[in-house]
């Protein structure tokens, strides 16, 4: 029987949390379709950025650029001058490159290939350091640069590497003595004279298990002073100091015998800029 308007009605009120509504589940979704839509627009944008930068000259990948800009680019960096593209000479004599432009850019190759030669295990030999100095020094010099030499290499130098007089090694021992130029500094230049710093890395000691004097690493720095003969730079003069050397890395040093493997195998390289 429905209830007449005199009679009284009963209201039961529920807490404003408990009471169901649909608004709120509209009013949530619009958050969420809003986050989604800017998720999109974000992800489009660094899309469109990536492909953009893709293509600009020195942005790592194949685009091109001119040799001035990369220049440039190193001036600024700080990264030092970057090798020139020449190619090393093709032409040698006893061993050692020569033939080399009558640049400054020549004066810096010949002045590495010089440093390799001055830092071989061959200056200990006395016949064939004589061939060396006869190979990479100006006639003019050639005479104080043989007799220095021959003081600097010879006699208690190779003794205290354990050569012999004729330097060489023990039997069962493998001396090694290399230099790796990392770069090279010129430092002056006329048509006449270079003179050419080049930074180095060496290896030095004796490879083998009964060794006194194991192989070790070690930086320094050539200063050559170079004379254009006509035909080739020629070594006139240099001088050596210490560094500046890199902290070491933190890896496991190489046993005797894979130091003398590695030596024996591996040969050096022609240096150009």
């Amino acid at each position: 029987m429905p209830l007449s308007d005199d009679q009284p009605h009963t209201r039961t009120r529920l807490p404003v949390d408990e009471q169901p509504s649909a608004l709120p589940t509209i009013r949530q979704s619009r958050p969420l379709r809003t986050l989604l839509t800017v998720l999109v627009v974000v992800t489009l944008l660094v899309v469109a950025i990536s492909i953009a930068n893709r293509g600009k000259p020195g942005s790592g990948g194949s685009g091109g650029g001119s040799s001035a800009d990369h220049a440039a680019a190193n001036a600024t960096s700080g990264a030092g001058p970057a090798p020139s593209g020449d190619q090393p000479v093709g032409t040698t004599v006893n061993g050692i490159a020569s033939g080399f432009p009558h640049s400054e850019q020549g004066a810096q190759s010949a002045a590495a290939n010089y440093a390799v030669a001055i830092g071989s295990a061959d200056m200990f030999r006395t016949d064939s350091r004589h061939t060396i100095v006869a190979t990479i020094a100006d006639p003019g010099a050639a005479g104080a640069l043989q007799s220095r030499l021959d003081q600097g290499f010879g006699g208690d130098t190779a003794a205290r590497y354990g050569l012999d007089a004729q330097g060489r090694a023990p039997k069962g021992l493998t001396f090694v003595s290399r230099t790796v130029p990392v770069g090279t500094k010129s430092t002056g230049y006329s048509d006449a004279d270079a003179k050419v710093e080049v930074w180095c890395t060496g290896l030095t000691g004796l490879a083998g298990e009964r060794s006194v004097q194991p192989v070790t690493a070690n930086w320094f720095t050539l200063a050559l002073s170079l004379h254009w003969t006509g035909s080739d730079w020629k070594l006139a003069d240099f001088t050596r100091k210490a560094g500046p050397a890199p902290m070491p890395g933190d890896q496991q040093a190489a046993t005797a015998d894979e130091i003398a493997g590695t030596a024996e195998q591996f040969g050096g390289f022609r240096y150009a800029r």
